[in-house]
This record gives C-alpha cells, sequence and structure tokens, in this order.
C-alpha cells in the first residue's frame, strides 16, 4: 500500500509539474508579448496597464533577455550578487538553452531579441518532491520489515527456549529413575561390561538434559584445556561411529591451550561437526582436529575427507533447516554458531572445502593468558 501510494503521488505530482510548466510558459509569452508592445512607438502606456503588472509580478520564472547576436541584455528573478559575474550569467544562460526553447520578441525595425527562461525554484522543488517522499516510504517499509523480522526472531527464539527447557524437564523424571535402577545393578554386578556401557549411556542422557537446560541462559564459562575436553569429544564419537573413520589430533604448540569454555555445550558443538563430518563420509575417512594457539586466540581446525561443500553454500549450512541429508532437521550447525557465537563470543565458519576432496571448519575461541 505504501508503495502504491508512493507511485500514485509520483504520478500525480509529475502530472501537477507538467501543468505549472504550461503556465510558466504562457507567463514568460505574455511577458514577451508586453515587452514587445512596449517597444512600439505607437504604444498607448495606460491601455498596457495590465501587461504591466505581468511583467513586474513575475517575481519567480527565472529568466534572461538577448540580442539576436546571442549578447545578454538583462537578467530577472537569478541571485542578485552571483549576477555580477558574467562567467555565471553565461552559465545559466546555458542552462536556460537546454531547457526550454527561447521565446521571440520582434521589434518594428525589424530587430529580434529572444527570452530565455528555466523552471522556478519552486517547480524545481516540486518536481523532487515525489523522490523525496519515494525514499522516506522506502525508508518507513525498511524500518517496518527490520522490526517485523526482529520480532519474528525473537519469538522464534522464545519457542526454542521453551522447547529446550521443556525437553530438559521431561528428560529429568525417567533419567533420575534410570540412575536408581543403574545403581541397583551395579550393587549385584559392578564389574559387567554391559553395566559399565550403559552407565556411560545414562551420564551421556544426564549431560544431554544439562545441555538442554542452559539454552537461553548464560552458562558459566571455565578455564578448560582445549586438548583435554577435544580428546573427550573423540573418545566418545570414536566408540560410537565406525571403525573404518580415523581420528587425529594435533597441537602445533605442544602445551597446554586454555580457553574459557561451558564443556556442556561446547562438546554438543564438536559432536554436531564429526558426526556431519562422518556423514559427508559415509562413514569412512579421516577426522583431523588441529589447534593451533595465537596469543589473543586458539583455533581449532576440524578437516574431513568428506564430499566438500559448494562455496556457494559456507553461510548456508549454518541456517536452521539447511540439510543435504534425507532425515534431519539441519539444526546442528546451526545451534552450533549460536552456541560458538552467542555463549563463547567466539567465530565458527567453513575455512575450505573442496569437492569430493572434503572440508574444514575452523573455530575461533578467545583464549585465557597467565
Amino acid at each position: 500500500m505504501a508503495l502504491l501510494i508512493g507511485v500514485g503521488s509520483l504520478w500525480y505530482t509529475n502530472r501537477l509539474v507538467g501543468k505549472l510548466q504550461i503556465e510558466e510558459k504562457k507567463k514568460v509569452e505574455i511577458w514577451a508579448k508586453a515587452t514587445e508592445r512596449f517597444s512600439s512607438p505607437t504604444a498607448d502606456f495606460d491601455k498596457l496597464q495590465f501587461e504591466f503588472e505581468i511583467i513586474k509580478d513575475n517575481s519567480t520564472v527565472p529568466v534572461i533577455l538577448t540580442n539576436d547576436k546571442n549578447e545578454i541584455l538583462s537578467s530577472r528573478n537569478l541571485d542578485s550578487i552571483k549576477s555580477l559575474d558574467p562567467s555565471f550569467i553565461q552559465g545559466q544562460l546555458a542552462e536556460m538553452k537546454a531547457q526550454h526553447a527561447p521565446i521571440e520578441i520582434n521589434f518594428a525595425d525589424n530587430q529580434k531579441n529572444f527570452i530565455y527562461y528555466k523552471d522556478s525554484i519552486i517547480l524545481t522543488q516540486l518536481k523532487y518532491y515525489p523522490y523525496f517522499q519515494l525514499l522516506v516510504i522506502a525508508l518507513f517499509l525498511f524500518v517496518s520489515y527490520v522490526a517485523f523480522s526482529t520480532s519474528r526472531k525473537a519469538e522464534q527464539n522464545q519457542v526454542w527456549v521453551g522447547m529446550a527447557k521443556e525437553t530438559a524437564h521431561q528428560l529429568g523424571t525417567p533419567l533420575s529413575s534410570l540412575v536408581a535402577w543403574l545403581e541397583i545393578i551395579k550393587a549385584k554386578s559392578p564389574e559387567d561390561e554391559f553395566v559399565i556401557e550403559l552407565e556411560k549411556d545414562v551420564q551421556r542422557l544426564s549431560t544431554i538434559t544439562e545441555r538442554f537446560s542452559k539454552i537461553g541462559s548464560a552458562p558459566a564459562l571455565k578455564k578448560e584445556n582445549l586438548t583435554t575436553v577435544i580428546e573427550n569429544a573423540i573418545g566418545y564419537i570414536r566408540t560410537r561411529s565406525s571403525s573404518k573413520v580415523i581420528f587425529t589430533l594435533e597441537n602445533a604448540q605442544q602445551y597446554d591451550v586454555e580457553a574459557p569454555l561451558n564443556i556442556a555445550l561446547f562438546d554438543w558443538v564438536l559432536e554436531n561437526i564429526f558426526k556431519n563430518a562422518i556423514d559427508a563420509m559415509s562413514g569412512e575417512g579421516n577426522i583431523h582436529v588441529k589447534i593451533t594457539d595465537q596469543q589473543q586466540f586458539a583455533y581449532i581446525d576440524i578437516s574431513d575427507t568428506g564430499k566438500g561443500i559448494p562455496k556457494s553454500k559456507y553461510k548456508d549450512v549454518f541456517k536452521p533447516g539447511f540439510t543435504s541429508k534425507s532425515r534431519g532437521w539441519g539444526l546442528g550447525l546451526s545451534l552450533s554458531k549460536r552456541i560458538v557465537e552467542e555463549y563463547h563470543a567466539g567465530q565458527i565458519f567453513v575455512k575450505s572445502s573442496e569437492l569430493n576432496k572434503g572440508t574444514t571448519f575452523r573455530i575461533v575461541l578467545k583464549k585465557i593468558t597467565s
């Protein structure tokens, strides 16, 4: 509607400008005719009072009078100070010639003068008014869009936070029951291999519940050893993936690199990237993790030998709902980006990728210096 109003205003104003241009031209033509009659030897000045009033009342249309040799004789309604400069008058004359055809004045002795004119200041301003109005409307539409988009994102965030906390709440009850039953089973068979694995999965469920409960609230960050954190994450994924997936970890410095982390959430980031890498490699290939210490920042590069990502999709992979798999909701990397950037004040992005050769994701974290 705002756009239609703007276009309608533009059409109407242009139409009005056209009519005013015709009126100004008529005014200048009458002025030229009056000037011609004033120059007549038989002019009756009493009868020319009307024409005299027209000449006197023209205080808006800029005009320049020249002879047939293109010499400037006089001017009217131009800047009185600037008009003292001949170059300014010549410039105004050139502008008038480009804007309107001159009006010819014929005198009794076969001499001719020409009146050049241009649109008045009011008419010029009126020409540009619709464009200013369209600009204001465009700005209004932009602000409205931003406000609506922000409001929608805030509403979506509230929904996701609510769902996450409700999930944590729903998991809490059966998890407590599982912990209790596990303690009973451990009392009878503490060394049973299945009991040990079952305990790991119950601990995992507890970690997942903790993760969901932290969504939407600022998590506590503690100084953590990145090598240890990544080793633990690799250890968990390795036992739950194909033996054909080879994990390697490289610390370029050979010393501990520490950064402020919430382990429960950061593990989630690593797991999402590892799982995506395993899917991209169809369960067979190499995943290499490299830690680099760069004074104020720590870089974590996670490379795989999967099918790669087209360069045009580098940013899309972090958007909610984006997925190349037949199953899944495409929320893993989107959630990882939020955890790294909003909760850890870091960055995560696709550092490089080559089709059918692999992809490298980079995580940048602020490092704690002693």
